[in-house]
Order: structure tokens, then C-alpha cells, then sequence
């Protein structure tokens, strides 16, 4: 059986020239917003004005909450022993909160999508407690996106849960054989270049 989040959490086809708002039909160009419906768990294209309609706190009982624009890149040092601990079997992996659940979510992904990590995650609940910017990350629309370095450490950023979708999709794309092949990290590390060049400074209070 499929967990809960698979469906939100599965591959993002990438925009087709043509592509429709999926609230009203007006045509989207490749940059748009996206809104996240929450009963099914999943992601919509949204034109400008449709995605506005729901920035109030509440609009539409919450059905549909926007994803944010916020990039923050995090100062927090992720050590080897806590990579251990939470033993993800690769390098990359983004946790979030579901509204009105209090449990943190990790997933890993990989070449077949992105898989959810069954495992006790009491250090990453640690960090999220210590960590002030990471108090404000918003349920169902941002993410924590962690990377490690072959040093054992490794760098860290607050996201829009699409940017995930994102990184699904390219690993999906790239990855070849059992390490991923030099294509593959050579697009996993534009990605983090794209991340670092749209981040701002610390936040401390989210965007509502």
C-alpha cells in the first residue's frame, strides 16, 4: 500500500508550452505560481490572480493554500553523527509539516521518485526546536531541504514545497546506474545553485 503522501508527493510533470491554470483555464507561462490542494494532496498551476485569491489567512476554509516564493538558506551545521541517526541511504532529503498533524515528515529522493523515511526522526526534531527560522516554516507549502557533503556535514534551506518537486524531477530524469552517474550531480549541484542565488538572508518570521 502506497503512503498517505505518495500521490503529493510523486513526480511533477515539467510545464508544456500550452498549459492551463488549473482554476480558471487561462494559459500559464513555464514561471507560475502553484497552489497545494490539500485534501488531495497534490499541486495545481495556478495563474496570478487565481493564486492571489487565496494569499488570505483562511480563504476557502484552507481547501487550497499557496505555496510561497520564501528561499532562505539556513546556517545550521548538519554533523556526520546526525546524518547517521536518521540513516537516509543518500545524500539529499527535505522534511515538512502536515496541517493539523504534529509529525514530521522526511522524504529521500531517488530515481524512482521520492520515498518516505519510516525511521525515528528525534534529531531533526531537535533542530526544528532549536532553530528559529525553522519554527516559522509553514505546513504543507515549505520544506526543509537538506543536503550532505562528502565531509559529513553539509548545507541546508527553507523552501517552497515545489522546489522539491523540482529536485524530484531532475534526479528522476538524470540518474543513471547505483551512484547516479557525473550528469546527475552535475544537475543536482546547478539545482543548489539556483537555491543559493534566490535565497535571501535569515527570516524569522514567515510570509502569511
Amino acid at each position: 500500500m502506497q503512503p498517505p503522501l505518495a500521490r503529493f508527493l510523486g513526480e511533477r510533470k515539467a510545464p508544456v508550452p500550452g498549459e492551463l491554470c488549473e482554476l480558471c483555464a487561462t494559459p500559464l507561462s513555464d514561471a507560475h505560481s502553484h497552489l497545494v490542494d490539500v485534501g488531495a494532496r497534490r499541486l495545481l498551476c495556478a495563474c496570478r490572480p487565481c493564486y492571489l485569491l487565496f494569499t488570505p489567512k483562511g480563504a476557502a476554509q484552507g481547501r487550497y493554500k499557496p505555496v510561497p516564493e520564501r528561499y532562505v538558506e539556513l546556517g545550521m551545521q548538519l554533523t556526520g553523527a546526525q546524518w547517521d541517526e536518521l540513516q537516509i541511504p543518500i545524500s539529499l532529503a527535505f522534511f515538512f509539516f502536515t496541517a493539523g498533524v504534529e509529525k514530521l515528515t522526511a522524504f529521500y529522493p531517488g530515481p524512482s521518485g521520492a520515498t518516505e523515511s519510516l525511521l525515528p526522526l528525534d534529531v531533526w526534531d531537535r533542530l526544528f526546536k532549536d532553530d528559529p527560522v525553522l519554527r516559522t516554516m509553514l505546513p504543507d507549502v515549505e520544506a526543509l531541504l537538506v543536503q550532505r557533503d562528502r565531509g559529513g556535514a553539509g548545507r541546508a534551506y527553507l523552501v517552497p514545497i515545489d522546489a522539491c518537486y523540482e529536485l524530484v524531477g531532475v534526479i528522476r530524469k538524470t540518474w543513471k546506474g547505483f551512484d547516479g552517474g557525473e550528469a546527475a550531480h552535475a544537475e543536482i549541484e546547478a539545482f543548489f545553485g539556483r537555491l543559493q542565488q534566490r535565497s535571501t538572508g535569515m527570516v524569522t518570521e514567515a510570509r502569511r
